[in-house]
């Protein structure tokens, strides 16, 4: 697609023009998830995992206020090393833009751009929800998954969230919140919620199958493939709860909210765990990058199938 203020890398545009599989990442992780060095590791490793499992991967951010699907090493480096950078979902593009800012895309800011570039596949942790320190404060990611017709890979929502709340606004929104080989909602750091999801499937080509009957049938929304943490890297949901609670009770007491919010919480429970929720966390990216690489092979395959 052409628009003045997208800019294609050379093999993002090759591979949309031959329908070879893609995958998007987001790029806030680097910009706003990890120190350095770890976010540029991170980075590389995610685009390996999809180059190593037969997709191309196109980390979507914005760089000098244009966005760009595709990153350089050399301009991923700079993403990493970038001291002031917006957090962009889609009310802050045109800010970005104006200001010629570089920026790491959200869930839904990634989802906005890799839609208009004609991607169907996404790659994320967990997507954001309803908080459970005020039922005001949903992400503007359950409204993209409402309106932008995405096979959008993750871990479940984040497990710092309300996460029933977080499923009955995506069964209101109409969105198939799939297990990829389970019939229980992921909870992020963990296998297990307790929380049934609408649909299991066990392969990419069932996946693309469900994408396929999905969207043929005139459906608009995305759909949720909610993938496990693998087993050796989960932290059972019993000791979650309590750390999760106790940073959620002190996010409240230093009045944190807003897009301050989810990384004050990451952050505090990666204290509180002594890094093995940040452990937990690399691994399910990497697992997610590695599904949905899966899953975008075989939904070129389809692609001339879809109706949209």
């Amino acid at each position: 697609m052409k628009h003045p203020n997208i800019q294609l890398s050379p093999e993002t545009s090759r591979a949309l023009s031959l329908g070879a599989p893609i995958v998007a990442l987001e790029s806030t992780v680097i910009t706003h998830g990890l120190p350095r060095p770890q976010n540029l590791e991170l980075a590389r490793d995610m685009e390996k995992q999809v180059s190593d499992h037969g997709a191309l991967p196109a980390t979507v951010a914005l760089l000098e206020g244009k966005i760009r699907i595709g990153l350089s090493d050399e301009e991923l480096v700079r993403l990493s090393e970038s001291e002031s950078t917006l957090k962009v979902s889609h009310r802050d593009f045109a800010t970005a833009i104006v200001k010629k800012a570089n920026g790491g895309t959200t869930v839904a800011g990634t989802m906005f751009a890799a839609h208009m570039a004609g991607i169907k596949v996404f790659a994320t942790g967990g997507i954001g929800g309803v908080h459970k320190e005020s039922s005001f404060d949903i992400s503007t990611d359950l409204r993209s998954l409402a309106e932008i017709p995405m096979v959008v890979v993750c871990a479940g929502a984040k497990a710092i969230l309300d996460l029933p709340a977080t499923l009955e606004y995506l069964e209101t929104m109409g969105v198939p919140v799939v297990g990829y080989g389970t019939d229980e909602f992921p909870a992020f750091y963990s296998r297990e919620s307790g929380l049934k999801v609408s649909a299991r499937l066990d392969s990419p080509k069932e996946v693309a199958d469900f994408a396929k009957a999905h969207w043929n049938l005139g459906m608009k929304s995305g759909i949720l493939v909610t993938n496990p943490i693998p087993e050796a890297e989960s932290i059972p949901k019993s000791k979650m709860e309590p750390i999760i609670a106790k940073a959620s009770v002190e996010a409240m007491e230093k009045e944190i909210h807003g897009q301050e919010l989810t990384p004050f919480l990451l952050s505090r429970i990666s204290e509180l765990t002594k890094g093995k929720s940040l452990k937990a966390n690399l691994a399910l990216l990497l697992n997610n990058a590695r599904l949905a690489a899966e899953i975008a092979k075989e939904m070129s395959t389809k692609k001339k199938e879809w109706a949209i």
